[in-house]
């Protein structure tokens, strides 16, 4: 059964840490498009990702790295135009912000601009920690990603758990709270071990979203298409699937074409009637013409 409020205020920056402080879990999940934002806005969402993953689940890349900023831009701003309350986020894209805290402002600034996202996330430590900075002072919300982080999942070993060792899982913690002390108002654990987890959110001040990092993160995010069963691809082993929506739109587009191929569609329920009167009126006004024309 739903528990989902019907009444909401809009989900805000100050909300998130109050509902961090009240260990109220904080429930973030993606969407790409005007459809999928209204359901979320219906289930009571407090965070919807305009993910990158969007290369994969929409557009049909192999991974996230291609998608570019036009194309996030598009998808940001179809999934504005369905929400009203949860807190929008939007991925900058692999080589949007990366080269420069100048180039890194700059797209912050189109997405905010042209879309009217209400933060953005990137990804990493290291050199994306002055990036985070340098757009928190343009005054600009940040979410950070630690752990996986698939765009650049090639150079840390594929799309694995990171973490798993002592040294792994303190460049894990020391990348997370570089991006708090840069100003980030959250980050993502991805793919981390539980243990790691629970060791490193007693040292965080900030919303912890976890997917794959275990239960004692603050909120978690899944991907909408993993977790209704619509994408056709192997789950990550994080992934629950609370519906299997695929299975439900090949039976009915086949329901569909098996019944225009054997003519039960249309039923006259589904056409439009014309005055009988004017039904006969066209009749000979079509077949004056064509007495003309002989």
């Amino acid at each position: 059964m739903s528990t989902h409020p019907t009444a909401r205020r809009r989900i805000t920056l100050t909300a998130l840490a109050e509902q961090k402080a009240a260990r109220r879990p904080i429930v973030m999940v993606t969407a790409y498009d005007y459809p999928s934002a209204q359901i979320a806005e219906a289930a009571g969402v407090d965070i919807v990702l305009v993910g990158d993953s969007g290369a994969m689940t929409v557009l049909g890349y192999d991974s996230t790295v291609p998608i570019s900023v036009d194309e996030m831009l598009v998808l940001t701003a179809a999934v504005r135009r369905g929400l009203s309350t949860p807190l929008l986020i939007a991925d900058l894209p692999f080589g949007s912000y990366e080269v420069s805290d100048q180039q890194a402002v700059a797209t912050a600034q189109r997405f905010v601009k042209a879309t009217g996202c209400d933060a953005v996330k990137i990804e990493r430590g290291g050199t994306t920690v002055d990036r985070a900075r340098a757009i928190v002072d343009a005054g600009i919300p940040v979410m950070g990603h630690v752990g996986l982080t698939p765009q650049t999942a090639v150079a840390i070993g594929g799309y694995r758990s990171q973490g798993r060792t002592a040294d792994d899982a303190l460049a894990v913690c020391r990348s997370a709270l570089a991006l708090q002390d840069a100003g980030c108002f959250a980050v993502v654990f991805e793919a981390i071990p539980g243990d790691v987890t629970e060791t490193v959110m007693p040292r965080l001040r900030i919303p912890v979203i976890g997917i794959g990092a275990g239960g004692a993160t603050d909120g978690q995010v899944l991907v909408f298409h993993d977790l209704l069963g619509i994408y056709d691809g192997r789950p990550a082993k994080f992934v629950k699937r609370y519906a299997d929506l695929r299975s439900a739109m090949v039976d009915g587009v086949s329901a569909y074409a098996d019944e225009v191929r054997s003519r039960a569609y249309p039923q006259p329920e589904h056409g439009y009637a014309m005055d009988a009167g004017e039904a006969a009126r066209f009749r000979e006004l079509l077949d004056r013409e064509l007495l003309d024309e002989l």
